[in-house]
């Protein structure tokens, strides 16, 4: 029996490398018999900044709304982003500060030092792309944008990262090592 999975393309556009795996990732899932929903952050309409910090509610627009509903209903989440600057890109930061609410995804409760995490029982895949050799990211930068993800935001709301690929450098790559990164892509799709 299939699971119900949500991709989440962190990359602002759709003609992006990210945006193929994407494909390529979501085809093969529905073909594994998965059930899968897509957010395409670059299509949503949203405000990326959380206005007052967390002080004061922001109210959501319609997207965000349904995107809380989207992970609410999924069992696992696909995220698909390049690294930028060593980092996330902005449209992604602001979509886990607008998204991922205290109420929704954690909850601070008194006298305890760490939060619940609201979202647990959820697992997720990473699909990373970088300009950089990811050996080179990873021992030299120490894969900053990695942790921020699994460890600071996921693990935070108690979603467990099971995999990450790393895709690089994608600068200068050729067609059958673009094609082998598809694959890839098809290939951790299936479990």
């Amino acid at each position: 029996m299939g699971k119900r999975i949500l991709l989440i393309l962190g990359h602002p556009s759709s003609d992006s490398f990210c945006a193929a795996l994407a494909g390529h990732y979501l085809a093969s899932a529905r073909e594994a018999g998965h059930e899968v929903r897509q957010l395409s952050l670059g299509q949503l309409d949203f405000d990326l900044v959380l206005r007052d910090g967390y002080s004061q509610a922001q109210t959501l627009e319609p997207d965000l709304l349904q995107a809380q509903a989207d992970i609410l209903w999924a069992e696992h989440l696909t995220l698909v982003y390049p690294i930028w600057w060593g980092g996330i890109p902005a449209i992604l930061k602001g979509f886990f500060d607008r998204v991922l609410l205290p109420g929704f995804a954690f909850k601070y409760r008194e006298g305890k030092a760490f939060p619940d995490k609201l979202l647990r029982g959820r697992s997720a895949h990473l699909l990373v792309t970088m300009d950089t050799p990811p050996w080179y990211y990873r021992w030299i930068y120490r894969m900053p944008g990695l942790h921020e993800v699994r460890k600071n935001t996921l693990a935070f709301c108690g979603i467990e990262s099971r995999r990450t690929l790393t895709f690089g450098p994608v600068l200068g790559a050729s067609d059958h090592q673009r094609e082998t990164w598809l694959q890839q892509a098809r290939s951790i799709a299936r479990h």
